[in-house]
């Protein structure tokens, strides 16, 4: 597996596009965007399990209940979600999108992100769609700015693959900055890949997957409405087509988590006001599920977020979330050391602390990434969990969002 660039693009017969069509004020912002596969494709996706969602979401699981789609139609902007008519816009955009495009409507994912309650006006979107449409190309760039809210980085990758000996590619575009604590996905996500595989089991990979990253992703611990994760397949690499369990499914799963993986690390980085990205790994845990039971819990400790947003190696922070977490640990048997591109340095053996250099720690934590490696025992469970430090430029950013 390599590393490639395209974006959403890198798999044969995927197109995409990114513009402005007024839904934002700021001219300079693309609001609305379209990824096209030139066939229908086997389609799934998973959905934020907040009890209030967005109507595009209501509309997009709908639409690919066949498994089949042809298009992903995404504005920023307004998140469409708690407006009355909120079925009817979501519904016209993929009737306006599939019109443009000759598919039907019922082969589109829409998506949208922004504020939540504001009335969605159709009209800038329909308005938008030709010149959307006809700027259809190798824009996965485009795509990944036109999903954008309080993003300050443009979130994409893509990666080369084999299944049974043929070169297959994926490639992924994503948003989310904030209200980022998803029990699914993780705000808006959109993989693309020309692997041959059926919608059953493209469902099946997107569902495990998720589990061990997007869901191991947390900002600031508010679940979103319309948290997407969504996938298109259209089979055009040319490979036997994957329907069952086996090494091919398992390479695809492997090149889906390269995908899915590399995103969530890009999504905690620009966390909203974030100075630093968090990534958490438990060893030694009874089973798996323990260990994403601590790494989510010190990843989501706002005192050990500030404590790292001010390089300040407190680690007593870590073991009191490990304490409150739920997980079956043997806290007396706890080991925590911090790592960046520095070094490393030991903090705590068997639950208690070791005498450690605070300027020394202070210069680990100073870096822009940084690894909190926990050991909980002698078992084999293990995690990781992504997330970033909290800083004075989250209130600021959230102190105004919709005014």
């Amino acid at each position: 597996m390599k590393q490639i660039n395209g974006g959403v693009c890198a798999a044969k017969g995927f197109t995409a596009n990114g513009i402005h069509c007024g839904i934002r004020k700021n001219k300079t912002k693309r609001d609305l965007s379209l990824i096209y596969s030139e066939i229908p494709a086997a389609a799934a996706a998973v959905y934020t399990t907040n009890l209030v969602k967005g109507a595009p979401l209501t509309v997009t699981k709908s639409n690919i209940s066949d498994g089949i789609a042809q298009a992903v139609i995404c504005n920023s902007g307004n998140a469409n979600t708690c407006n009355a008519n909120g079925i009817e816009i979501a519904s016209e955009m993929c009737g306006l999108i599939g019109k443009e495009l000759g598919i039907p409507a019922n082969n589109v994912v829409v998506a949208s992100t922004g504020v939540i309650g504001q009335p969605l006006n159709i009209t800038p979107i329909a308005e938008g769609i030709p010149a959307l449409v006809s700027g259809l190309g190798d824009n996965s760039r485009l795509a990944a700015e036109g999903i954008m809210t309080t993003d300050v980085k443009l979130k994409e990758i893509a990666f080369e693959f084999s299944v049974g000996g043929v070169p297959c590619r994926i490639g992924g575009i994503a948003k989310g900055s904030g209200m980022i604590h998803p029990n699914m996905a993780t705000m808006l996500v959109f993989v693309t890949t020309d692997c041959a595989i059926s919608s059953q089991m493209l469902s099946s990979a997107l569902s495990e997957d998720v589990k061990t990253s997007f869901n191991m992703v947390s900002i600031d611990g508010d679940t979103s409405t319309n948290d997407m994760v969504s996938i298109l397949a259209n089979g055009l690499a040319g490979n036997k087509i994957i329907d069952s369990l086996g090494e091919d499914y398992d390479e695809f799963c492997r090149a889906l988590h390269a995908v899915t993986s590399y995103l969530c690390r890009m999504i905690a980085a620009d966390g909203e006001g974030a100075t630093k990205l968090l990534e958490c790994v438990v060893d030694g845990a009874s089973d798996d599920t323990n260990a994403k039971i601590v790494a989510k819990s010190v990843i989501c400790s706002s005192l050990f977020k500030a404590a790292m947003f001010g390089a300040d190696a407190n680690w007593g922070r870590v073991l009191c979330a490990i304490g409150y977490s739920g997980a079956d640990v043997d806290v007396n048997r706890v080991g925590v050391s911090f790592k960046s591109e520095k070094g490393t340095i030991e903090v705590c053996r068997n639950g208690a602390g070791v005498e450690f250099s605070e300027e020394r720690a202070k210069e680990i934590l100073l870096c822009d990434e940084i690894t909190i490696l926990i050991s909980v025992g002698e078992g084999d469970g293990h995690a990781v969990a992504w997330g970033c430090d909290l800083s004075y430029d989250y209130v600021k950013i959230n102190g105004d969002y919709r005014t």
